[in-house]
């Protein structure tokens, strides 16, 4: 699987929280987008349903903004057991 870019992680948060993609910058914080700690574990979800993976709950204190989320979900996808670099 292709790892995914701020473009594919914008989609997500804008789509599942109903919100405005003009607002949802890749340094625009989490809070800013009134995603709290309930909010996060939201996400978390979602990604892991969208992109088959599992991301242990101990990340969603570095899902701060966008461009974070992305690393978290990207790191999560290169340790999925089966998948290699080539995939």
């Amino acid at each position: 699987m292709n790892e995914p870019t701020v473009a594919d992680v914008q989609k997500i948060v804008s789509d599942t929280f109903l919100l405005d993609p003009a607002l949802v910058e890749p340094d625009t914080s989490l809070a800013e987008l009134g995603i709290d700690s309930k909010g996060r574990i939201r996400l978390l979800a979602t990604l892991e349903v969208f992109y088959d993976v599992t991301i242990d709950l101990d990340e969603r204190d570095r899902l701060t903004d966008i461009a974070a989320v992305t690393e978290v979900l990207a790191q999560a996808i290169r340790d999925k057991p089966g998948e290699t670099a080539a995939s």
